[in-house]
């Protein structure tokens, strides 16, 4: 999948975000609600509501790039209920919750079962 330098900061947003919203929407969110500069390099990363689609948002000193990634069948561990609108991940904690690894268990999710 993807790699970034182990230094690379990942801030995942804790609430639902609108899948409409793209480069201005989510930079919004990024600077507005999760309190970070976008400028700096970080990854934030979003969910919608069923927590079936993600996108990250990432500056890399050029321009701004949206990943996006849906899931056909089931959907990604995150967070629920925190008193924070943000978690700090680390680039492999990214990578694991991108490939079906439930963080709080630590095992392959039962729909990324192939």
């Amino acid at each position: 999948m993807f790699s970034f330098p182990h230094q690379t900061k990942v801030y995942l947003a804790v609430e639902p975000v609108d899948m409409r919203k793209s480069f201005n929407g989510l930079w919004t969110e990024a600077s507005d609600v999760l309190k970070e500069d976008p400028f700096r390099g970080s990854l934030f990363v979003f969910a919608n509501k069923r927590r079936d689609r993600i996108k990250i948002l990432y500056w890399d000193g050029s321009g701004v790039w949206v990943f996006a990634k849906r899931l056909e069948k089931g959907c990604f561990s995150w967070p629920r209920g925190s008193d924070a609108c943000k978690l700090s991940l680390t680039p492999q904690a990214l990578g694991m919750l991108l490939e079906g690894i439930d963080l709080k268990d630590g095992c392959k999710k039962t729909w990324y079962e192939r």
